[in-house]
């Protein structure tokens, strides 16, 4: 098809037409002819036959009403007939791949001007990668189910494969050995936490919270247990299906009898009498990817306690969505065992051992909530910057308001805060092996979480209040907004509530209390 021949016009000739049945506007040094289109206006026609809009430069207005996806859509953008002489457009909406320049969109380490002791010349050019792979792949995607509630398409689950990041959103260990990691950008001996941490906040710049937790995050915390804890017969046939996206995996701990309280689940295994097969009966509620998994990670109520299990689908396994505050896209299921029978060689870590398996999985998994909140937060400040510099009241941008550069300072001081310790707490876990970060870095982590959620929602009742109405409303300018202050409260009690997470953390610090200190 060919590329339609744009005209140039002065202003004055744009002028002339200000009419009803000659209608043109002027947004960013482009024409466009709207006669036809003011009928078909969401916001009626007299908005465009307004005596400072009509025949005149409608960028302010255009800007002050909509986002600038808006006029790149194909409906939209067929309506340009031409450009202003001498004059070049400069507004653009987000660069695939590219750096946002917008103070504080980009963590510190990726801003201009400043350093980082934890990042490498690797991490950088992974990080490039990266983006730009979810931008154009994974994005487009997120926000089309996002609306539509489906799972996320499986041609983004094969490309993902492809490049290995279903394996790389497990973290660094053996089950990199010999994959190519994002067309051998790094080598599976030297993928490290860095590098995950960047693979989870590119993901949380799509904006899209139940997506998010659809692409495989139900993997992502069902996976390691097996990984860390399986038979190598278990590990031989379930991780190759997992990490290629065939047969997702998912964690199915929590119950509507018990949340945190790990140790009061009701659902129950039960051993054959010839001591081969456990027999699982009971209920799972509120699991991420439930409603699509193959696999399933269970905690299980045994004779000698707390026992983890891995079951896969089929006879008396039955999933049911459940419906949440975001979008059904994340597969969050009611699942139910009826007599499943499954072999004991499932048995991830030993009979009564569950309660160490969970404990040394919950540090990782509670550590890529942070990671991902942390970046969300940082697209929160990055939106609310960005309308209060072009949003005009009273005469003024927005952030002439005292009050308002106040909600921006207590916004920009929170994500700041929690990227810091975030980087902090992984510089640890690179120099830690598994049993060490089990020991010294659960009460730490459990903080951050704490405190990076609760961050999140004040951060989330702010963007609100400076986006006024649209920040309640699902479309438009403040959709990124209405979304996560919809949605945040995940955060806050997935993986743990804060107020568990809280007292854990000082629990942990009070037994290292030192016996012969004294005020």
């Amino acid at each position: 098809m060919a590329t339609k021949e744009l005209k140039t016009f002065t202003r004055e000739e744009v002028a002339l037409h200000n009419k009803d049945g000659d209608l043109w506007i002027i947004v960013d040094a482009k024409v466009y002819d709207i006669t036809r289109f003011k009928n078909l206006h969401p916001g009626g026609a007299s908005v465009l036959l307004d005596a400072e809009v009509a025949g005149q430069d409608a960028t302010e207005v255009f800007y002050g009403l909509h986002r600038h996806e808006v006029i790149e859509k194909p409906q939209y953008k067929r309506l340009q007939i031409g450009v202003i002489a001498d004059e070049k457009s400069v507004i653009h909406g987000r660069v695939v791949g590219e750096l946002s320049k917008v103070p504080y969109a980009e963590p510190t380490w990726l801003s201009t001007g400043y350093h980082s002791p934890y990042y490498t010349e690797n991490h950088r050019a992974f990080q490039k990668a990266v983006r730009k792979f979810i931008d154009e792949v994974v994005t487009p995607d997120a926000v089309a189910r996002e609306e539509d509630g489906k799972p996320p398409s499986a041609s983004v689950v094969e490309a993902m494969a492809k490049v290995n990041l279903h394996a790389m959103r497990m973290g660094p260990g053996k089950h990199l050995k010999g994959l190519e990691l994002m067309g051998g950008l790094v080598k599976p001996e030297e993928f490290d936490y860095f590098h995950e941490l960047i693979i989870t906040q590119e993901f949380a710049r799509s904006g899209c919270r139940g997506y998010g937790d659809g692409l495989m995050s139900g993997s992502v915390i069902g996976l390691p247990p097996v990984l860390n804890f399986g038979s190598d017969a278990i590990k031989a046939k379930v991780v190759p299906d997992v990490l290629s996206g065939r047969k997702p995996i998912c964690l199915a701990i929590s119950e509507a009898f018990a949340g945190s309280d790990v140790a009061g689940l009701r659902t129950t295994a039960v051993k054959t009498e010839d001591g081969k097969h456990w027999i699982i009966n009971g209920t799972k509620k509120w699991i991420t990817n439930g409603t699509f998994a193959h696999y399933f990670t269970v905690g299980c109520k045994t004779e000698d306690g707390f026992t983890v299990i891995l079951v896969e689908r089929g006879e008396g396994v039955a999933t049911k969505s459940i419906k949440t505050s975001y979008s059904p896209t994340a597969g969050t299921a009611f699942i139910t065992f009826d007599n499943v029978k499954v072999p004991v060689e499932n048995t991830l870590g030993g009979e009564g051992a569950g309660i160490f398996v969970m404990l040394s999985n919950f540090n990782h998994e509670r550590w890529v909530m942070i990671c991902s909140s942390a970046r969300s937060q940082r697209l929160i400040v990055e939106e609310c910057l960005k309308w209060t510099t072009q949003r005009t009241a009273f005469g003024k941008p927005l952030h002439s308001q005292a009050v308002i550069r106040n909600k921006l300072a207590a916004m920009i001081s929170r994500a700041e805060a929690v990227q810091s310790w975030l980087e902090n707490i992984t510089y640890q876990m690179n120099n830690m092996s598994y049993k060490e970060q089990a020991k010294y870095l659960a009460g730490p982590i459990g903080l951050l979480k704490m405190t990076s959620t609760k961050y999140a929602q004040l951060t989330a009742t702010d963007a609100v209040q400076v986006f006024g109405g649209r920040g309640i409303t699902k479309t438009g300018m403040g959709q990124h907004i209405e979304h996560y202050h919809r949605t945040v409260p995940f955060d806050a009690i997935l993986g743990g509530a804060e107020d568990v997470l809280g007292d854990l953390g000082v629990r942990q610090a009070i037994r290292q209390m030192p016996k012969n200190v004294k005020l």
